[in-house]
């Protein structure tokens, strides 16, 4: 069967067509930066707890075929540069990876992540020989060294711990995971590319913090928490004044704006074993950010003889939340995205109405009028399937089929092999790729131009209102929104996949 033959069937138009919902496009959301960067009102104003981009797939590094990666990113546009306190994560905050194996939209595994900043107080003297100590205001005072802790070097030590809750975020039953060199319950977080002369080798240096980790009731994984090289791309400036692009250019004429940004990573590597159930290979997963409910603001008071900005306290409040790329942005409307954000998957139903009567069809036809981008009837009934239940043959339950609990997740089957690193396609499942978006997502993945694709009715059946423009996925042409695209061979080849974050400053002259 051909490339083009094969988009014709009703099984990937039925899946593709919703893929312009499940996965959207910065299109015109004038609140939204990238991926869910800045996604809702009250999550500007957090940054440390705004999830950015959630990645799940079949390992592909050789001898890894049976584990499952994934990976939610955090804290958005940060510039390397961005001293002198860098892009600390918030020790009063809960971050989590919630997977759901029976399709009831309910976690079964959450994965807790709980982090702690150690402020050494280095301090120098002043004065010469009977000089005064004082504590210095920078993070460092000199290169980290390779296998030491850096106690008289750096100034603040991130550490964290890692849960496992089964049956339930709160009252499940709960595990610690353990570093199996050693047994130990503390893991570290290493230091931001600070620059060059600091760092020497980030990468060996960033290397020393992947774990291998024993997880509670499972087989042996892998762990790491730190900062990345921002692996989504986009030409945002376009996109967000109302897509000043030109949408019949190459698809690969347009700057990657965030390709100076860094991202800091949580990534997991778990056993396949270790999160399906009941012989279902399909399992669902989003990740999550909690801040308590209680803030005193305390800048003259201390604790434990430490001063502290302000004190936390009450039960975990959800503020971020995110599984599919970019729905809070183009699906969700605007009213409603900080409640999407506090929602749970298993209250879906209450947005079906984005979902059945999708806005982001309309605008798009609003700024490129034609008979190609004329919106197509509504109800989208079709969507629900493809944006809440998952998709027959490829990725819905098959503990529940058609009767899944509606819910809006990153769903990963994963009984299927993960595509040779060397051989991935970046319009996933369109192009060929099934173990690709919207089957998982992999870092490679190119979800705006699957989005775009989808948005402007290629995959819809032809008919007067809609041509046929299948050609539009092999001919070289682009949809507005486009950034140079990527291959597998950008990313890394081994866990935790993603780059190594840009260094503040060049090597010493």
């Amino acid at each position: 069967m051909s490339f083009q033959h094969s988009l014709r069937t009703p099984f990937l138009t039925t899946l593709m067509a919703g893929a312009v919902l499940a996965t959207g496009a910065a299109l015109v959301a004038s609140s939204a930066h990238a991926a869910s960067h800045r996604e809702a009102p009250f999550i500007t104003g957090a940054p440390k707890v705004d999830g950015t981009d959630f990645y799940m797939f079949r390992s592909y590094e050789p001898g890894r075929e049976n584990y499952v990666t994934i990976i939610a990113d955090y804290l958005p546009f940060q510039t390397p540069y961005g001293g002198p306190n860098f892009f600390q994560l918030d020790p009063n905050a809960l971050y989590e990876i919630h997977i759901d194996n029976n399709g009831d939209a309910k976690e079964d595994i959450s994965f807790q992540f709980r982090f702690k900043n150690n402020t050494r107080d280095l301090a120098v003297t002043v004065g010469g020989v009977g000089g005064k100590s004082v504590a210095v205001p920078l993070f460092n005072i000199g290169s980290l060294a390779l296998g030491s802790d850096n106690a008289g070097i750096l100034n603040v030590e991130e550490t964290y711990s890692v849960n496992v809750s089964r049956n339930g975020r709160r009252g499940g039953q709960k595990g610690e995971l353990t570093n199996a060199a050693g047994g130990s319950k503390v893991f570290t977080k290493p230091a931001d590319n600070i620059g060059k002369k600091s760092i020497p080798d980030y990468n060996a240096y960033a290397n020393q913090f992947i774990y291998s980790v024993n997880i509670p009731g499972c087989s042996p994984g892998k762990v790491f928490v730190g900062q990345r090289k921002e692996p989504f791309f986009a030409n945002l400036g376009e996109i967000f004044d109302l897509i000043n692009l030109d949408p019949v250019g190459p698809r690969n004429s347009k700057p990657n704006v965030l390709d100076d940004d860094n991202i800091t990573s949580f990534a997991l590597e778990v056993p396949i074993s270790c999160l399906t159930t009941g012989g279902d290979t399909v399992i669902g997963a989003w990740t999550t950010a909690s801040l308590r409910q209680g803030r005193l603001l305390n800048s003259e008071g201390k604790r434990n003889g430490k001063h502290f900005a302000s004190l936390e306290g009450g039960a975990w409040t959800q503020v971020s939340r995110l599984g599919n790329p970019l729905v809070n942005e183009v699906v969700i409307g605007l009213k409603d995205k900080d409640r999407f954000n506090s929602s749970k998957p298993k209250d879906d139903k209450q947005f079906l109405d984005y979902v059945t009567h999708p806005t982001l069809p309309v605008l798009i036809n609003a700024l490129f009028p034609g008979p190609a981008t004329t919106p197509p009837a509504v109800p989208r009934n079709d969507l629900v399937q493809v944006f809440l239940t998952g998709v027959p043959m490829l990725n819905q339950p098959t503990v529940c089929g058609a009767n899944c609990a509606p819910s809006e997740m990153l769903r990963l089957n994963t009984s299927t092999a993960a595509t040779l690193r060397a051989a991935q396609k970046d319009l996933g499942v369109i192009g060929g790729d099934n173990a690709g978006f919207p089957n998982g997502r992999r870092p490679i993945d190119d979800v705006i131009d699957i989005a775009l694709r989808a948005a402007l009715g290629f995959l819809n059946p032809p008919g007067p209102n809609h041509p046929d423009a299948a050609d539009l996925a092999t001919d070289g042409t682009q949809l507005p929104g486009a950034a140079a695209s990527r291959g597998a061979v950008d990313f890394g080849a081994s866990f935790p996949y993603l780059n190594v974050p840009l260094a503040s400053s060049p090597a010493i002259p």
